[in-house]
């Protein structure tokens, strides 16, 4: 299966550390945000890897080539300054990405959810990785029946967690543009397309840099890597 790995944001929240560097490359110990989830993809045993970027698109490039060195090949979805939204990213990239389902991955999540359970999915349309709502989401996204069903509109919501497993379908007689890719999972999901699962172990959106200097200590302190 392969991966896509979104680094097109501008970053905003994170200025000024991304006046002058793309976000995925901002520095958490002793590699850079990408670098993290690109190792804990290849330990997870998927190697195919499309990154998306835009703004500084190209330092993305130059840092982490075609990947060998992580053990991955890496191919590279630019858009250019402005980026094309999420939804916009993956339909730009499908021709990389295959007529398979593939997973998708924030570029500015931390976890230690184990990827792997996602190879045989999506059984619908999408698949999607839920996690308790954090303090700066309170309000969370979508539900999630006992079976695995992604639900709209109910009592119980989590958080998205950014992490994914799509069909080129969702996707399919959409013309090429800037798209955000909720409108489209919420059609899915009241057209009962949409399954998922919780996870309960470690997730930490790094959206800001209270966020990114807590990440560095807590990796500082247990050791975690990717």
């Amino acid at each position: 299966m392969k991966v896509m790995i979104l680094a097109a944001g501008r970053g905003e929240r994170m200025r000024t550390l991304t006046d002058f560097t793309p976000k995925p490359l901002l520095q958490v110990v002793d590699r850079t945000i990408i670098e993290h989830t690109i190792e804990r993809l290849v330990a997870c045993g998927f190697k195919e890897l499309v990154i998306n970027h835009a703004y500084l698109g190209a330092l993305i490039e130059a840092h982490l080539g075609d990947g060998q060195r992580y053990g991955a090949i890496i191919q590279y979805s630019p858009e250019g300054e402005l980026g094309l939204e999420t939804a916009g990213g993956i339909i730009k990239a499908l021709p990389l990405l295959g007529e398979k389902p593939f997973m998708v991955v924030n570029g500015d999540i931390a976890t230690d959810f184990p990827f792997e359970q996602l190879i045989n999915q999506p059984r619908r349309l999408a698949h999607l990785v839920m996690v308790s709502n954090p303090e700066h989401h309170a309000s969370g996204d979508f539900g999630l029946s006992l079976n695995g069903q992604v639900l709209a509109d109910v009592d119980e919501l989590f958080t998205f967690s950014g992490i994914g497993v799509y069909d080129p379908a969702l996707f399919a007689n959409i013309i090429p543009g800037s798209y955000k890719l909720g409108a489209l999972l919420r059609q899915a999901i009241l057209d009962g397309q949409v399954t998922g699962q919780k996870h309960t172990g470690f997730w930490m959106d790094i959206g800001t840099p209270e966020r990114l200097e807590e990440l560095s200590v807590l990796y500082q302190k247990v050791g975690l890597s990717g």
